[in-house]
């Protein structure tokens, strides 16, 4: 009986440990957008210059129409950002957390949507990586002095 018992308290450990191990330790990558955004009418533009600090490291400047990025593990990102609108302006600090999706690797988010106090649903979107087809290069058939072909079939070529 006993014996059982310590094995039954293992196994719950590892599902336990496991579980947490899923949520604390899943590792995301945030996208920021400095890009105008328009939402039900409402239009933000873009700003001079956006500073991303994370944990008080700058992971991204970004320009106008520039992306930037940066990963982190949990499911709770705080950032500061430091935002110059127009050449000459003092930069104006702001801060935010953002819930992250546990099932979702990519989040982007439009920092001029955040900064306008649009709906999270305006300024928050689902990254998803374009796949690039590579075309098929047409096989060259080399006929050597011999007139046989370097092609797959292996055959002689006809002189």
């Amino acid at each position: 009986m006993r014996k059982w018992v310590f094995r039954i308290g293992a196994v719950a450990l590892l599902v336990a440990i496991a579980a947490c191990m899923m949520v604390i330790g899943r590792g995301h990558t945030i996208y920021f957008d400095n890009k105008k955004l328009e939402y039900e009418g409402q239009t933000c533009d873009t700003y001079r210059r956006i500073n991303v600090f994370v944990n008080g490291e700058q992971v991204a400047k970004l320009s106008a129409k520039d992306r930037g990025m940066a990963t982190f593990m949990g499911q709770k990102l705080s950032f500061d950002i430091e935002v110059t609108k127009e050449k000459g302006d003092d930069p104006v600090t702001y801060s935010y957390t953002v819930n992250v999706p546990y099932k979702e690797d990519g989040i982007i988010l439009n920092l001029p949507g955040m900064i306008a106090g649009l709906p999270e649903e305006a300024y928050t979107s689902i990254f998803v990586p374009m796949v690039v087809e590579e075309e098929d290069a047409e096989e060259e058939i080399v006929i050597d002095e011999f007139g046989m072909s370097d092609g797959a079939e292996g055959e002689a070529a006809e002189p």
